[in-house]
């Protein structure tokens, strides 16, 4: 099944694309549309023989090679690339270069936050900016709306900003906790976020220490307890999720543990704001 839906999807793709895109003659008067079988293997660097049975669902296992170069003679999409890999058993193509991160959330991304009135929320880029938050969020910590843009990172406040050591009664826990889960995430990417790491090393003795034991968490839902200095302790589920549009994002959610006064507590915040 999975063999003939390759083959099934390479011959929908051949035939859809324009041939003059690709600086081919037409086929005949009237058609412009769709590759011949041949003409594919020869740009893909492939046989005729061999690309007739993979279109044919035929028992042949492709190399990753060979649908790297068939998705760029076929003109795919980074999604229907994935797709293509997937149903052969690798896994997505990695982007040559990551797109740098905008400075705030999409606007449909802050209104998804907003409406998570209750429970605090934010956004995180790839290097842990915080690039969006809601207002439940900012009543929990209000700094986030106070410090400069540069200092706007999840890892830099948690290592260097008092309140949020007071916010956090297992500092030593979480802090360590969060350092090995951001150096997990960004793996092959570690070497563009050395400028945050730079600072770290130099402003947070705890994180320079924590640094060099090269711990590596990935991330699980877990309950968290807050101590907020205006209305006592708060008991939250951290949870995580990531936008399928922006998968570069990480948008971070507090839900109330229920049977505890937190859901109160958090409204009682927010009135005063």
């Amino acid at each position: 099944m999975t063999r003939q839906e390759l083959g099934d999807f390479f011959r929908a793709r051949r035939t859809r694309l324009d041939r003059a895109d690709l600086g081919l003659p037409q086929l005949s008067r009237r058609s412009t549309q769709g590759l011949r079988r041949e003409e594919v293997a020869y740009l893909s660097g492939v046989s005729v023989t061999w690309y007739t049975w993979l279109e044919q669902g035929r028992d042949i296992n492709p190399s990753r090679q060979v649908l790297d170069a068939l998705a760029r003679t076929l003109r795919l999409t980074s999604t229907e690339h994935a797709y293509v890999l997937s149903l052969a058993g690798f896994s997505a193509p990695q982007p040559a270069q990551a797109p740098p991160h905008e400075a705030t959330a999409p606007p449909h991304v802050q209104r998804l936050l907003d409406a998570l009135a209750g429970e605090p929320a934010y956004a995180l880029a790839p290097d842990w900016q915080v690039v969006g938050w809601n207002a439940a969020y900012a009543a929990l910590y209000p700094n986030v709306a106070q410090v400069s843009n540069e200092d706007r990172n999840l890892l830099w406040l948690v290592f260097t900003d008092p309140y949020v050591r007071d916010l956090l009664p297992d500092w030593d826990v979480t802090s360590h906790r969060f350092l090995a889960e951001f150096r997990a995430e960004a793996g092959p990417r570690l070497g563009e976020f050395g400028y945050l790491v730079d600072r770290l090393n130099k402003a947070s003795e705890a994180f320079a220490e924590g640094w060099e034991r090269h711990d590596i968490e990935g991330f699980t839902s877990r309950e968290r307890l807050f101590h907020h200095p205006d209305v006592g302790d708060l008991r939250l589920e951290h949870h995580r999720l990531v936008p399928s549009d922006h998968p570069e994002l990480r948008l971070v959610i507090y839900t109330p543990v229920s049977g505890t006064p937190t859901a109160e507590r958090l409204a009682r915040l927010l009135t005063r704001r």
